[in-house]
């Protein structure tokens, strides 16, 4: 559910401004309405957040060594006390030295800076633009190398000092064709020359229309050096860099400072001055006023009331007006809370005003999930992965992840549907032992053709006069499901829009939109699967158009002038019952998407096992085993890859468009609750 929100705005001295947040911070229960405050770019938590940013991105290319086993309990004693008498940076000393290293406890930066350290940032930073610079000169030095190499190891002084002779020279190079075609009187000394370029020095005159080589300043071999010698620095600089690689955890830490001493800011600066008519008078009495205004769960009002009280501020809370946005907390059991981490990597938050699907979301994602990923064998392998992962977090974090206990639960559903569908690795059912088969559901055991309905629904489903038999039965009865799962959920959404907008007419809309929803779904039926049409489903169709045209347009005023308003959109009535129509429609990628993945498992099983065995053992025996292995592996894998893609692409979807977009006509305009408070940042074990 969606918990209530509270509007609070407190009012306190502004010269308690920062101890008022100081102590709401404390209280973490307000999420501060947000207001477009000017960022000032030279305040020190900016500028160290970029300087982190940066040292971040310069180690980021290195990878970090790994970890060494850590120290005896009396080591890290001889480090603490090493570290209560700080020293200063001393010329040669390895950054380990100063900032300490990941076996032992690591400085905080704020406690590096305290102890009169370099501020790491500040250091990684200043590297970077060593490299930097070095990095342009090396590219400079590298493009005139490659520039005058070709002339080899000559001195430019030579060139120079023929010119103070008054013998005009000039480099040329210049391809074999123009070469030959140089006029018999013009003077030059050929130097050198391959297939494409011949290089010449031509005296007195230039020659027409090509433009002279550009002379070098030294010659190349000083060049050589000069670049050797910036590679050398610029290695050096890089081996100090990749010793920061594993001081990202620190450079983690200090970020989430900044960003929390950032937040801090914002919120002293969105703190407004009370307006009042006798400021000049409370001005110079020393009472000066300001605001602030958020969101309390309606759960925690009583704390911040109890905070307000002890400090003398003024608070009011009041339901939030229609015109605020107040952001979106979501609370559920622990089963439903499975689901978040999904719509979290989803990005999809609901309105504060819209509806809280996680439970039906969870529901029907895990049967679109086994249906679609559709083998028991796939399911097992991934249960068994997911169960191993839970059990190693627990180990080293005290409880399974919610994205590990969801990830069991589809992998549970999809061995249980896969067994009743006899689906293990897309082998066929005949081929499969007495008790798997023993479990298949006789729908879907592809024998015999499909059967009546139960009596009590024999009135409403006739079956088709061509009855599906054997393989095309089990089709048949997975698309039957599809489409009553699209019913049951389509209406579902449908029957929820009709409590929200209940004691409004225009939930009689719904309603006819509910109504029409059977209707299309009995043509549906037929359409595809040649199921009888019965009549009632037509009246069915015309009662939800009928409320519709009356019903839809009811917000209020005349009644009947209101009725003309909808019969006036009656033509988008009718693209609305088209959409309803093709939403139904739409379950069917369950069916074919799984089909899809069938297929292709069973492609593979048939290029791995040849139809005549393997023949007897021997070395062909055991060499066509390796490459059927091989082939089952990778075509497996891919197939798996594949089917979890068109889990993303088509059972989040269905949720998504057509259940909560198209009929609970969600927007996801919501944002997370995100209360003002001192958070702490979780560590990572790497």
């Amino acid at each position: 559910m969606i918990v209530p929100m509270k509007k609070v705005c407190l009012v306190v001295q502004d010269k308690s401004r920062n101890d008022a947040l100081l102590k709401l911070r404390d209280v973490g229960v307000i999420h501060l309405e947000k207001k477009d405050v000017p960022v000032d770019i030279n305040s020190n938590a900016q500028k160290n957040k970029a300087k982190v940013e940066e040292s971040i991105g310069l180690i980021s290319e290195f990878k970090p060594p790994k970890k060494k086993k850590k120290l005896d309990p009396e080591d890290g004693k001889k480090a603490n006390e090493r570290r209560q008498k700080p020293e200063g940076l001393h010329r040669g000393r390895r950054a380990e030295d100063v900032f300490g290293t990941e076996e032992e406890e690591p400085f905080s930066l704020n406690a590096v800076r305290a102890a009169s350290r370099p501020y790491l940032p500040d250091l990684m930073t200043g590297f970077g633009e060593q490299r930097k610079a070095l990095k342009e000169i090396d590219i400079s030095l590298s493009r005139e190398v490659s520039r005058i190499e070709g002339w080899g190891d000559f001195d430019p002084a030579i060139i120079n000092e023929i010119n103070d002779y008054g013998i005009p020279a000039f480099l040329y190079e210049i391809t074999v064709d123009v070469f030959e075609r140089i006029d018999s009187n013009v003077q030059y000394i050929k130097v050198k020359s391959d297939k494409s370029v011949v290089r010449i020095v031509v005296f007195f005159q230039k020659l027409p229309g090509i433009i002279p080589f550009t002379l070098p300043q030294k010659r190349l071999s000083l060049y050589q050096k000069e670049l050797e010698k910036h590679q050398s620095d610029l290695n050096e600089i890089e081996d100090k860099l990749r010793s920061f690689s594993n001081r990202k955890p620190a450079l983690d830490k200090e970020m989430f400072n900044i960003e929390q001493e950032l937040e801090f800011d914002t919120a002293v600066n969105s703190m407004n001055e009370v307006e009042m008519e006798n400021k000049c008078e409370i001005y110079s009495s020393g009472y000066k006023l300001c605001w602030l205004t958020g969101f309390v769960p309606s759960d925690d009002l009583e704390r911040v009331k109890k905070v307000a009280k002890e400090n003398n501020w003024a608070l009011s809370a009041y339901t939030p007006d229609p015109s605020d946005e107040p952001p979106t907390k979501l609370k559920g059991n622990p089963v439903v809370r499975m689901i978040h981490p999904l719509l979290s990597f989803l990005g999809t938050v609901p309105g504060y005003r819209e509806f809280d699907i996680s439970a039906s979301y969870l529901v029907f994602f895990s049967i679109f999930f086994a249906m679609i990923l559709g083998d028991a064998g796939y399911g097992l392998l991934l249960f068994t992965l997911s169960l191993c992962l839970g059990i190693n977090a627990k180990l080293k974090g005290g409880s399974f992840p919610d994205v590990i206990k969801l990830l069991m639960l589809l992998t549970f559903c999809t061995v249980i549907w896969g067994a009743i569908n006899g689906a293990w690795f897309a082998m066929p059912p005949e081929h499969l032992p007495f008790f798997l088969k023993a479990i298949i559901l006789p729908p879907f055991n592809n024998m015999g053709p499909v059967v009546e309905f139960p009596s009590v629904l024999q009135n409403i489903f006739k079956l088709p006069a061509e009855i599906p038999v054997d393989e095309f039965k089990t089709r048949w009865y997975i698309q039957l499901l599809c489409f009553s799962l699209a019913l049951v959920q389509l209406v579902w959404a449908r029957g929820k829009r009709i409590f929200k907008l209940l004691p409004s007419l225009t939930a009689f809309a719904q309603l006819g939109t509910l109504i029409m929803m059977f209707g299309l779904y009995f043509l549906v039926l037929n359409m595809l699967l040649r199921v009888e049409f019965p009549s009632f489903a037509l009246l069915f169709i015309i009662a939800g158009l009928v409320l519709n045209l009356i019903f839809a347009e009811q917000n209020g005023g005349n009644f009947f002038v209101n009725v003309g308003k909808g019969f006036g959109n009656a033509f988008q009535l009718f693209l609305k019952s088209v959409s309803c129509f093709a939403d139904i429609i739409s379950y069917i990628r369950l069916f074919a998407v799984g089909l899809a993945g069938a297929m292709i498992a069973q492609i593979f099983n048939g290029m791995a096992i040849p139809a005549d065995g393997f023949g007897s053992f021997g070395l062909m025996f055991i060499i066509k085993l390796i490459v059927a292995v091989l082939i089952l592996v990778v075509g497996h894998g891919l197939n798996l890859a594949l089917t979890a893609l068109s889990i993303i692409v088509h059972g989040v979807r269905l949720n998504l468009l057509e259940y909560a977009g198209n009929h609970l006509e969600m927007e996801w305009s919501g944002y997370s609750y995100n209360p003002f408070s001192l958070k702490k940042r979780k560590e990572k074990n790497i």
